[in-house]
């Protein structure tokens, strides 16, 4: 036998495995040149006397109802409800639905607002690829499926009776596109809609991938993991979970607006960012990419609408609610200063104030 090996001759999926990889190796070269460095700055800004979610336990809340939707292609939804304490008849049912990268845990501080009160029924979901729920065996994710999976969480948990939406981010697009498939629903069903911190299009121009998936593995590798992922991603979720630190770092600048954010904030929310998977992030780049639904927003033109947006948001700038509140020249608009992305946790008692008064309103609405 020749001492001399002869290279066998690799395959297209084999290349782009091993270029994936090799990119992540530099990226992962080049961030590990300053772990030790951002080691002590995360360690310092952490450490802050005066955070005062420092104590609050994030994560689970209080449900009535928790269970596994299935949709039609096998993949499973988690999905809980929480029943009024004191219902009150006529009340609109609010579904939370949640962004990119996050998971129900986004709604932490209106869910439990809404549930201290007692006299509303909560619906809340993990959108596909995120939280508890399951991912695509195959395909992209797509936001008119999205639309669709919201459509199926309503059927199941609120077949009859008033729905307030409320969507956050990827989370307001998913209710562009249920209005663009199910536009009769508005005014019938859809009391009240609420868009936090989202877009009606133009979306490739914002920074919406930056913190979940640039600020773990750098630009070269999100570049090729856009087409390679499916070959790469193990390896890519490695690399990210050794930079928790840079992800950290970046959540902070890219998903808050104030000088000095709650590091408890910032841990909840890069936890929230990690747990959603490469593959996943990637699966959904091209449909949020090409999403424009401004006309869908004419399913919203005779219902109570309510836009909020933290005005140093650098994910979906201000100018993207703007043009959302143009279109919708009746909407309520409530922009939040010294805030970014995660408005309603980064300022959850302006949120939450704005909140109820638009239950309020549409309470009036209906005593009329």
């Amino acid at each position: 036998m020749s001492p001399y090996r002869i290279p066998r001759p690799r395959t297209a999926a084999g290349r782009v495995a091993g270029l994936v990889g090799a990119a992540v190796g530099v990226a992962a070269a080049g961030l590990a040149a300053g772990v030790a460095t951002e080691r002590t700055l995360v360690r310092r800004l952490k450490a802050d006397p005066t955070d005062r979610y420092a104590h609050e336990t994030f994560g689970e809340q209080r449900y009535d109802d928790a269970f596994r939707l299935e949709l039609p292609d096998g993949t499973d939804i988690h999905v809980e409800v929480v029943e009024p304490t004191r219902p009150v008849p006529g009340r609109p049912t609010v579904v939370l639905v949640h962004g990119f990268c996050l998971d129900m845990g986004t709604f932490h501080f209106q869910r439990q607002m809404l549930a201290a009160r007692g006299d509303y029924r909560i619906v809340a979901y993990d959108q596909p690829g995120h939280g508890r729920s399951g991912r695509l065996e195959t395909g992209e994710y797509d936001l008119a499926a999205l639309g669709q999976t919201l459509r199926r969480v309503i059927d199941r948990t609120t077949p009859e009776g008033p729905l307030v939406l409320v969507g956050h981010s990827m989370g307001g697009m998913t209710i562009m596109a249920f209005a663009e498939l199910f536009p009769e629903l508005f005014g019938d069903r859809v009391v009240g809609t609420v868009l936090m911190a989202t877009s009606g299009g133009l979306i490739a121009e914002t920074k919406l991938v930056a913190p979940a998936l640039l600020g773990r593995v750098g630009g070269p590798v999100l570049f090729m993991v856009s087409n390679a992922t499916r070959y790469g991603g193990p390896v890519i979720d490695k690399a990210r979970k050794s930079t928790s630190n840079v992800a950290w770092l970046l959540t902070r600048k890219y998903g808050f607006g104030t000088r000095k954010p709650s590091p408890a904030l910032v841990s909840y929310v890069e936890t929230m960012n990690s747990r959603t998977s490469a593959d996943t992030v990637t699966r959904y780049l091209r449909t949020l990419a090409t999403h424009s639904r401004f006309p869908a927003l004419a399913a919203l033109a005779d219902t109570p609408v309510l836009v909020v947006v933290g005005d140093k948001d650098m994910i979906t700038p201000v100018t993207h609610s703007e043009e959302i509140v143009r279109r919708l020249p009746h909407a309520g608009f409530v922009k939040i200063q010294d805030s970014g992305h995660v408005v309603m946790l980064e300022h959850a008692d302006e949120v939450n104030a704005a909140l109820a008064r638009f239950l309020e309103s549409l309470e009036s609405v209906e005593e009329r």
